[in-house]
C-alpha cells in the first residue's frame, strides 16, 4: 500500500511503522527483538558520524548500537541494552530522492539495522527482506 500523507511523517508515525515491521518478522528473529529499544531521533549526531565515517547526517538512516547476539558473554560486565536507531530527516530525504513506498523503506532500513543485531550478512539481510 502507498501511504500518502499531507505533512511529513512524524517521529511517532515512523516509530508505529518500524514496530509493526519488527512484530512481522518470521521467527526465530522476531521473538530475539523484543529487548531491543527503538528509537527515532531527527537527525544523528556529529560524535556519532565521526564514528562511523559519515560526513553528512543526511547519509545515515539508521544504525544498530549494543553487541550482535553472537558476541553477548554472561561473562560481559551489564550493558545498556541494544537499540536500533532511525533518523528522521535522513529517512524522508532518502524517500523523496527514491520515489521508494515509504512503509517498504522504513522496514527496509529496520531489517539492515536488526541484521546487525543478529551479526547477519547483507546476502542474508535481502533474503530476510524478501520474505512476506
Amino acid at each position: 500500500m502507498t501511504r500518502r500523507f499531507d505533512i511529513p511523517p512524524s517521529a511517532d508515525e515512523i516509530e508505529a511503522i518500524a514496530r509493526a515491521a519488527l512484530e512481522a518478522l518470521p521467527e526465530p528473529f522476531a521473538s530475539h527483538l523484543g529487548a531491543v529499544v527503538l528509537q527515532v531521533d531527527e537527525l544523528a549526531e556529529q560524535e556519532l558520524l565521526a564514528e562511523l565515517g559519515i560526513d553528512h547526517p543526511l547519509d545515515l538512516t539508521g544504525v544498530y548500537e549494543g553487541v550482535p547476539i553472537g558476541e553477548k558473554s554472561v561473562d560481559a560486565p551489564s550493558q545498556l541494552p541494544d537499540r536500533i536507531r532511525l533518523f528522521r530527516r535522513a529517512i524522508l530525504d532518502e524517500w523523496i530522492e527514491e520515489g521508494e513506498d515509504f512503509d517498504h523503506l522504513i522496514r527496509h532500513i529496520l531489517i539492515h539495522e536488526a541484521g546487525h543485531h543478529f551479526g547477519l550478512s547483507d546476502e542474508a539481510m535481502h533474503a530476510l527482506e524478501e520474505q512476506p
